[in-house]
């Protein structure tokens, strides 16, 4: 048995191979192209263990590891740098930390999701990109009418189909660059708004309502496609020893400095599942919207407390929390989420 290690980059990856018994050590380039992972690792032992950092390229690394009869090691990078504890940082100084970290059972794993899973997060996950890609033609389009002072529209929503014919008289009053500029915004949002349509309809297509998803969509703020989103993200939930700790990999706990007997709180982590932080600050924000319709629940009773003492974002924060443990608890208790107002005694709202 050997140790073997991934250092990839975009165009190639350093192979650091380890034999424990003699100490000899064997660094390979390894360049990028169909196959040659797979290529290479089939004169190794099968089953042995490959480690590789969970960098932008990973998929299909992992892919042909697998292929080749060999069991792929996702490593976190932050974490594996910190545990390494050098200075310098070479391709080869990299893999040999890795396979340090594996003699000494020490390496920071991270959970590889099935290559179906991987595939169908990019349904949700592109979906992001466009939603905020529309918002920012949105702000612009908005920006330019400001500018020169065109009057705001009547209409709840100034870009739904509604307020499109006002929207149109109100980009044609605009100077005649302006006007040809905001034009062509306006065309790019439609097709952006319609991508996210079609995704929309692909998800209900293939994204099939699990029991999981169901369950998901009781928590206040969740819809279908954050609970989508929410589902996909966490994947296998007996991964989360505990809710604290899938709340943490959702980025909804903030650090903590407790030193002297003075306990500090400070802002959220940045190395977590942003699509996951993302999704349950949506239903947070949610909470906050709607929150005069459903007093009695306990995420509007939250949502008011914190906000009268510590404002809105950290009442968010904390919202979003408590949805992310709720939806460790209800994942795993396979049950529909239980408002604890409502278990307290108070009359529970739908």
């Amino acid at each position: 048995m050997e140790y073997i290690a991934f250092d990839s980059h975009k165009r190639y990856t350093w192979v650091e191979r380890e034999e424990p018994a003699s100490g000899r050590r064997v660094g390979h380039r390894l360049e990028h192209k169909p196959g040659a992972v797979r290529s290479y690792l089939a004169r190794c032992e099968a089953g042995t263990a490959v480690a590789v950092e969970a960098t932008g390229n990973w998929y299909w690394i992992v892919g042909e590891i697998e292929q080749a009869g060999m069991r792929p090691l996702l490593v976190h990078p932050r974490k594996a740098k910190l545990m390494m504890g050098m200075i310098n940082k070479t391709d080869r100084l990299d893999a040999q930390g890795l396979n340090r970290l594996q003699r000494n059972g020490t390496l920071p794993v991270v959970w590889i999701p099935p290559g179906e899973l991987r595939d169908l997060r990019e349904l949700t996950r592109t979906r992001l990109v466009l939603t905020r890609q529309r918002t920012r033609l949105k702000n612009r389009i908005t920006a330019t009418l400001a500018k020169y002072g065109v009057p705001e529209s009547q209409w709840s929503d100034a870009y739904g189909g509604g307020a499109r014919e006002e929207l149109q008289q109100r980009i044609g009053t605009l100077p005649p660059h302006a006007r040809w500029t905001s034009q062509l915004l306006l065309e790019q949002l439609d097709g952006v708004s319609g991508q996210i349509e079609q995704i929309e309809k692909r998800l209900g297509e293939l994204v099939r309502l699990t029991p999981g998803m169901q369950w998901l969509k009781t928590l206040p703020g969740v819809g279908v496609i954050l609970a989508a989103t929410i589902a996909l993200e966490i994947g296998e939930i007996g991964r989360f020893p505990s809710a604290e700790h899938l709340a943490s990999y959702a980025g909804t706990t903030p650090r903590v400095q407790a030193s002297g007997g003075r306990v500090r709180y400070g802002r959220l982590r940045p190395d977590v599942n942003r699509y996951l932080k993302w999704a349950f600050a949506e239903a947070g924000n949610s909470v906050a919207v709607n929150h005069p319709r459903y007093p009695l629940r306990h995420t509007s009773q939250l949502y008011l407390r914190l906000r009268q003492r510590k404002g809105h974002a950290k009442a968010i924060g904390a919202v979003a929390r408590h949805l992310a443990e709720a939806a460790f608890h209800v994942l795993e208790g396979q049950q529909s989420y239980r408002d604890p107002a409502a278990n307290a005694g108070g009359a529970r709202e739908v």
